[in-house]
């Protein structure tokens, strides 16, 4: 069954508060400055001692995160939203759940326990990649549905909220056909490049999402291959490696890509190196070893974007699967002149699940950050388009990768037409909304609500705090918005609904998740 895209609206009441956290040394040099001056009479240094100390303490920033802390919370009541299998549920508002006293959990009730005080990585943002097939697609499809799915990923009232999204650098498998920017060999000073190919879907398109956001969308582009004349094997797809004597120029190429998409007035968030540098595929594709990134993470991109208007850029390494990304992490990060460079390490789904690849890089690299930057199913099938399973992949990816120090998580194309594409390789997925241009119907999977229970209600800014299950067949995750409140999602993929409770600080609140469903509680 196809269903229409319908949402209810959410009234999320933002808690002030305002917390100081001046430095140290600022306190410090006011000190000794005022040292120097002679008193007047009944203010001693002993005095003066006693007051600075005392505004030290008190402006201390919490390193536990105050934003979560439960004494600030009112506990309430909770707002519940559902997904389930077998019935119309969509992110369906429930009605309001009634928090009581619980001094203490049992060990043999189902529980979820929350520790606002104790706070983890912040979020970026969630969303998926505008690519030239989505936006393809999207520009075969009725204005009204086209309307339609602006609003279903971007509005924050109507719509799942998506806020960080992908794009591509030259052509990717998801284009009609194969191209580069500047595809006239050794224009090693780029006068040739032009960005007209993109201009005819992908542009608009991009540019219709930042204004849904009002401009407050993010984006970050990966190249999936420089153009074939840079190549040691002459081809934009099939691997080959990128020619030394053309590192420079790649390295100018990411600039001049972001120079001629100001021009459209689109700015990034960021850049990957080389999505996917370790796979030889029948399309895109481009080899780095650790050291060849490394190596043009130090010398030429990290200076050329550091040198350039595009400073602030993030540039994110690896871009492959989590079974190797520690490996891959640690040559870059272990050079310091590299690791300047690089806000953190982007990763993939499509080898395995290794979640505790995620966390030791966490744990190894704390001042480095992790972003889930491409997953999508497959082999497309359009008579599957309504198996469960689909968003359950999706929801236990997002709820380790978030709980093993993820800032952030990225779905593949965000459309795609009936046949799994447009793909020039044949290359046919699925996406979380299938745009049929043969019918104008749009159809929503279920991965699209599986994802918009994190994408609408944990926003960017906000911080993972501790979350603990005692039951197997429940997992969570927790964060503490930027307003105050406080989202929990908790999925249940058996076959049987479950009574259960969210604890926190001696309060309580009883839910109940349906069989096979994923549900959002939102409090403050």
């Amino acid at each position: 069954m196809k269903r229409a895209y319908t949402l209810q609206n959410t009234n999320i009441h933002a808690m002030g508060s305002m917390h100081f956290s001046p430095e140290f040394r600022f306190i410090f040099s006011i000190f000794t400055k005022t040292m120097t001056l002679p008193f007047k009479k009944g203010i001693t240094p002993a005095l003066l001692i006693s007051i600075l100390s005392v505004i030290v303490i008190s402006c201390q920033p919490d390193k536990k995160g105050t934003d979560g802390n439960s004494s600030m919370l009112e506990l309430k009541t909770a707002e519940m939203y559902v997904t389930a299998a077998g019935d119309s549920l969509r992110i369906t508002k429930m009605p309001q759940l009634q928090f009581g006293e619980m001094i203490q959990p049992e060990e043999h009730t189902a529980t979820i326990m929350l520790d606002p005080g104790k706070t983890f990585q912040t979020i970026v943002g969630f969303g998926g990649a505008i690519t030239d097939a989505s936006a393809e697609t999207f520009y075969k499809l009725p204005k009204s549905k086209q309307d339609e799915l602006l609003t279903a990923y971007f509005s924050t009232e109507q719509g799942i909220g998506y806020s960080l999204c992908r794009t591509h650098i030259n052509s990717c498998d998801f284009s009609s056909s194969s191209y580069a920017y500047a595809s006239e060999a050794n224009d090693k000073e780029l006068k040739n490049f032009s960005i007209e190919m993109d201009k005819k879907y992908r542009i608009p398109l991009i540019k219709e999402a930042l204004a849904k956001t009002e401009g407050k969308m993010q984006l970050f582009a990966s190249p999936w291959s420089p153009p074939a004349w840079m190549k040691d094997n002459n081809d934009m797809l099939h691997g080959g490696k990128l020619k030394p004597e053309f590192y420079q120029t790649w390295a100018d190429y990411f600039v001049r890509f972001m120079q001629e998409y100001k021009k459209e007035g689109i700015k990034f968030w960021g850049l990957s190196v080389q999505n996917e540098p370790m796979a030889v595929q029948r399309w895109e594709s481009c080899i780095f070893t650790a050291e060849d990134e490394r190596d043009f993470v130090k010398k030429y991109i990290g200076p050329a974007i550091a040198k350039s208007s595009f400073s602030n850029t993030k540039i994110i390494i690896w871009d492959h699967n989590r079974g190797l990304m520690y490996q891959r992490a640690k040559v870059v990060y272990d050079d310091a002149d590299a690791a300047k460079y690089v806000w953190g390490t982007g990763f993939h789904w499509y080898t395995g699940d290794h979640f505790e690849n995620v966390k030791l890089h966490a744990e190894a690299f704390p001042g480095k950050n992790l972003l889930f930057t491409e997953g999508c199913l497959y082999p497309f099938n359009y008579d599957s388009l309504n198996e469960w399973h689909w968003g359950e992949t999706y929801g236990k990816s997002l709820i380790n990768d978030l709980n093993n120090g993820a800032n952030g998580w990225v779905d593949w194309n965000i459309l795609l037409d009936e046949t799994g594409g447009p793909n020039h390789v044949n290359n046919f997925c699925f996406a979380p909304i299938i745009g049929n241009t043969l019918t104008g119907e749009l159809h929503y999977m279920n991965s699209f609500y599986y994802l918009g229970h994190f994408s609408r209600f944990i926003r960017p800014g906000a911080r993972r705090i501790a979350c603990s299950s005692n039951d197997d067949d429940l997992i969570a995750t927790s964060f503490v918005n930027p307003d105050g409140t406080i989202a929990i999602v908790v999925q249940n993929s058996t076959k049987k609904a479950k009574e259960f409770f969210v604890w926190i600080d001696k309060k309580a609140v009883k839910a109940t998740s349906p069989a096979n469903s994923i549900i959002t509680l939102v409090f403050k």
